[in-house]
């Protein structure tokens, strides 16, 4: 048997490894693929803000001169620079279900990781872990993904252990059908919609730039504590709104302001994998045109609930269940707007608070997406 595994050097060996998934779910309904002009602009130095605080290289792997796999390597400065713990990572994890292709990509990565100084190697995460594709789904293997979520075949975790990974954190996905607001709920919403002060208001899209580094700011607050977490960057912000602009809905992105201060946003995107779903990742020539007639005339029936925060001093306030309101609040718009299903996510498994909470205003867990880490 032939295995050879080689970085990614120009525009053809990048369109292969953009490609390569299609290889590896060509019999998986549930596959949605990304979008093939999208891709080529996220791995493009130029244009992606995380080449500003990191490092990555892209590797292929090829079994008898056919691709078989794919895997990065990267360096995050930022998180280097929080914590301290020489942790390296990996992903954009593509495999056949063959260990030799998995350990021989594993093992490049881990030499490119070891020759930047690092210690560990976790993942997958594409590239960050807070903004894009992260974990190896567990379980849920019957569920497309929503936007920005990731989907495996259901062999990645054997292949991962089998290379001397082992779990090092999990993340849970809820879904919640839109508009089921349960009488406990809606009493605690009645009574935190009183506070005389609150007020709510949709993200505003001619100044929609300012409006997303306003939850930016939010965002990097409320979740400063949580486990590897790595405050947004201005540029980060920018490239954030620029990829947003065009699938957001903009009454289902607001704040809630007390006394004309900001105190918690909520952002819920349409899931565009409802209408890009069976385009494997081409808008030409015929995708552009079932693209734009799915979301503009048919409609999409899903989205996915994928950031709140809540500013630090308006938690346990006076202003009350800021959180339960804002759920709500988003059950309502999205009913408005014809939305039925829904998903909340990722929350950290050991957010226990947070998880309670979901659970209480209706959500019920249905996907597990685990991080990895062995010692290198």
């Amino acid at each position: 048997m032939t295995l050879q595994v080689v970085a990614v050097q120009d525009k053809k060996d990048l369109k292969t490894f953009i490609r390569l998934p299609n290889q590896i779910y060509r019999n998986d309904p549930n596959w949605v693929a990304p979008l093939e002009f999208e891709r080529k602009q996220f791995f493009n130095p130029q244009k992606n803000p995380f080449y500003r605080h990191g490092e990555s290289e892209l590797f292929l792997a090829f079994k008898e001169g056919v691709p078989a796999g794919r895997i990065s390597a990267q360096i995050h400065h930022g998180h280097l620079d929080k914590y301290r713990d020489a942790a390296g990572f990996f992903g954009f994890f593509e495999s056949m279900d063959d260990k030799n292709v998995a350990q021989a990509l594993i093992d490049a990565a881990q030499v490119w990781l070891q020759k930047k100084g690092m210690k560990k190697m976790r993942g997958p995460f594409n590239f960050s872990m807070y903004d894009n594709e992260a974990g190896i789904l567990i379980d849920g293997f019957e569920h497309r993904p929503a936007i920005l979520m990731g989907y495996n075949p259901r062999y990645y975790p054997a292949l991962l252990e089998g290379a001397g990974f082992k779990k090092i954190k999990d993340l849970y996905a809820y879904t919640y059908t839109v508009g089921a607001i349960t009488p406990p709920v809606l009493e605690l919403d009645k009574v935190t919609r009183e506070h005389p002060g609150l007020t709510l208001r949709s993200v505003n899209m001619k100044k929609f730039d300012e409006d997303i580094r306003l939850m930016m700011q939010i965002f990097n607050e409320a979740w400063d504590k949580n486990w590897g977490f790595v405050p947004t960057t201005e540029e980060e912000i920018r490239y954030i709104a620029k990829s947003l602009k065009p699938i957001i809905d903009p009454e289902m992105a607001f704040f809630a302001h007390v006394n004309g201060d900001p105190a918690a946003f909520s952002i819920s995107l349409p899931d565009i994998h409802e209408a890009i779903h069976d385009l494997r990742g081409k808008l030409f020539p015929l995708g552009w045109a079932k693209l734009l007639w799915r979301i503009k005339i048919k409609r999409l029936k899903s989205l996915r609930l994928c950031l709140m925060g809540i500013r630090k001093p308006y938690r346990g306030s006076a202003v009350g269940a800021l959180s339960v309101l804002m759920n709500t609040e988003a059950h309502r718009r999205g009913q408005s707007r014809g939305y039925q299903k829904g998903e909340l996510g990722w929350t950290l498994e050991d957010n226990e608070k947070i998880n309670r909470g979901i659970e209480f205003m209706g959500g019920r867990r249905y996907k597990t997406y685990r991080i990895f880490e062995k010692e290198i």
